[in-house]
């Protein structure tokens, strides 16, 4: 097994995979950047590195700082957790080249199925349900509305090298294309340094239901049932649960046979995740691929007991999984707590936690960084931590989560536990009669 692996990651999820390490017996290297300085994952790894300043494109997003440091450590691997490196193809490839194991996909596979465009048509090729559109990328403005008019709209234009909702745009009328276009150019251009763009037909009210995959060196994938991402904001996932309450045994069956299809097509290695949009009358469409750890992937560790990082380090290794399939035993919901203000269009909330209370009791887990005391800075991403209950019945877990919500209390900052107790109440989702477009109603 690794010796010592390096975690070129940050927050909880940081922590999260030092957790695992220790339990296997394997030594950790953090790494951090000066403003990171007083989080807990550099006081619980075994060794920590400074690998620049506050930005992220010149620390964690720095291949050659986070390079050096696995080396003056002797880290024979790298965890990129979620976010930053964890599916830069690039970085992959480095890591490899140094000897040093990467605990991820392949730069051949992040090339892949990192591109959106790449995916859907590598995905047809295995006969995975696609959604309908342009046949690989646009090559100008005018064949995005020849397309869209052939189609008929709605339509959604993407960004191949988008994530995160960025470059991104749905349009409803031919009056609208243009303006969309140019803005999801400019948009993908600033986050991923490519505008290359695809069209595909707008599928309404859908749900984003994932299923988490495991593929091992041996051309072997079984999947852990899914997840049900649907309660977003301008495709930013806040809350999440399993099973999805729109699931049927057919429907799982099928969309689990296809995540399997899809990630054995490609020989796909390590933990995954196939993304579908799922419309009202249950068809599924492949979507993209995820090929890395998801921020949501504890609720499928609570509700089949699997410990996805252990699996994750395990495949790396080179050690074959069971290839065996989980269907959920219990139903379990991860409420992402962000530092934003709800009441203020979501604004991040970054400053000092004066006081800090976690729930806790029988079903409750919660995965983060913060303490009292700890200054959240202003560079990253604004969630603070993931509260996941987990029980027998959905009814129960939304339940235990009113409970908990309850009992998490941060004073200091403004944080979205306010707008979790309103949804936990909230009569769609309580009836499990939610989509994508669940934001806009509740909002409105």
């Amino acid at each position: 097994m690794f010796k010592k692996i390096l975690i070129a990651n940050r927050g909880e999820i940081a922590m999260r995979i030092i957790r695992t390490c220790k339990e296997m017996g394997i030594k950790t290297v953090a790494v951090y950047s000066t403003a990171d300085k007083e989080s807990l994952h550099v006081r619980f790894a075994d060794e920590a590195v400074c690998i620049g300043p506050a930005q992220s494109a010149e620390s964690y997003l720095k291949p050659a700082n986070i390079i050096a440091a696995a080396e003056i450590t002797n880290a024979d691997a790298i965890h990129p957790g979620y976010g930053f490196l964890s599916e830069n193809a690039k970085f992959s490839k480095i890591c490899e080249e140094h000897n040093i194991k990467f605990i991820g996909a392949s730069a051949e596979m992040i090339d892949q199925m990192g591109d959106k465009a790449s995916a859907k048509e590598t995905m047809k090729k295995a006969k995975v349900p696609t959604i309908p559109g342009s046949e690989g990328l646009l090559d100008s403005l005018e064949e995005a509305k020849a397309l869209a008019k052939k189609m008929g709209y709605p339509v959604m234009l993407k960004a191949t090298a988008g994530g995160g909702g960025k470059g991104m745009r749905a349009v409803w009328s031919s009056d609208e294309i243009e303006k969309s276009w140019e803005s999801a150019r400019t948009e993908s251009l600033a986050a991923f340094g490519n505008d290359f763009m695809y069209l595909e037909k707008l599928i309404e009210d859908p749900r984003h239901i994932e299923i988490q995959i495991i593929g091992d060196s041996f051309g072997k994938a079984c999947h852990l049932s899914e997840r049900d991402c649907s309660i977003q904001r301008r495709h930013q996932k806040l809350t999440e649960e399993t099973p999805s309450p729109f699931m049927t045994e057919k429907l799982r069956n099928l969309m689990g046979k296809a995540a399997i299809k899809a990630a054995e097509f490609i020989k796909y290695e390590g933990a995954g995740t196939v993304e579908f949009l799922v419309d009202k009358n249950r068809n599924f469409y492949f979507m993209e691929m995820n090929t890395r750890i998801q921020v949501e992937h504890p609720i499928t560790e609570q509700v089949i007991d699997f410990d996805l990082i252990r699996e994750q380090i395990k495949v790396a290794y080179g050690i074959p999984i069971s290839g065996k399939n989980y269907i959920p035993k219990m139903h379990s919901i991860e409420c992402r707590i962000n530092a934003e203000d709800p009441e203020n269009d979501f604004r991040p909330c970054p400053g000092k936690i004066e006081t800090l209370h976690f729930p806790g009791g029988h079903g409750v887990r919660i995965d983060t960084h913060v303490y009292s005391g700890y200054t959240i800075p202003s560079y990253y991403d604004s969630m603070i931590a993931k509260l996941i209950t987990t029980a027998q019945t959905r009814e129960e877990a939304i339940n235990k989560m009113k409970r908990a919500l309850d009992e998490f209390l941060i004073e200091g900052i403004k944080t979205t536990i306010p707008f979790h107790r309103k949804l936990m109440d909230h009569p769609d989702f309580v009836s499990g009669n939610y989509t994508t477009k669940f934001m806009e109603n509740y909002l409105d």
